[in-house]
């Protein structure tokens, strides 16, 4: 899941100031889900903007090019007569929503990370998409993001009791959580092995593939 935080209303306001006419997209997946671009949202959103706002719609996936023309093809005539789409949802869905309507978008929300749901509202980083999974050789735990210097090769000498010396010791060392679950696998070999630098250009940022 992609977790976003709505951006502060002074920062939104000042966002919307030179666009008298404003249509809002939600999202009804992601950010339904960290409560920053659902129905209740976006409701809240129009109704704090008032009459600038034109119209409204949640759209199942924003990020879906596919799904918004499904999704918006009956709003046409607003989005058109709007001088600006006020999107709440992630960046991803932000630029996806200016690609179909090749209007101004302008985002409500900031992305964080892609995050583990542990209950409404309480997510953990727990992906970065760098492109070179390592998971099968980690227990899959990510010490990309669960370990706070992103150490490839086991723990560094600032763990204590289990714990990491960023943050004062009050999280967990990932290393330490690789290490015992690999143990409880009984395949402690993976341990050992030695990881050389990531390969930056494997992070593939955008796919082009046409057929004819």
């Amino acid at each position: 899941m992609i977790i976003t935080k709505k951006k502060p209303m002074e920062e939104i306001d000042e966002m919307i100031k030179p666009f008298p006419k404003l249509f809002i997209v939600g999202c009804g997946t992601c950010s339904t889900s960290c409560m920053t671009g659902g129905e209740e949202q976006v409701q809240e959103m129009a109704e704090r903007l008032g009459d600038r706002v034109i119209g409204t719609k949640v759209v199942e996936d924003p990020c879906d090019i596919r799904i918004n023309k499904r999704d918006l093809r009956q709003y046409k005539k607003e989005i058109e007569e709007a001088d600006a789409i006020l999107v709440m949802s992630c960046g991803v869905g932000v630029q996806t929503i200016g690609d179909y309507a090749n209007k101004v978008v302008l985002p409500a929300s900031d992305t964080l990370f892609i995050g583990e749901t542990e209950r409404l509202g309480i997510f953990h980083d727990r992906c970065k998409a760098c492109g070179e999974c390592i998971l099968d050789e980690t227990g899959g735990i990510c010490p990309i993001t669960r370990c706070s210097k992103g150490l490839l090769n086991g723990p560094c000498g600032g763990q204590v009791n289990g714990k990491c010396e960023v943050g004062n010791y009050e999280e967990d060392c990932a290393w330490v959580q690789i290490y015992d679950r690999l143990k409880e696998q009984n395949r402690l070999d993976l341990f050992t092995i030695f990881r050389p630098p990531r390969d930056n250009s494997k992070k593939i940022l955008m796919f082009h593939h046409k057929t004819r």
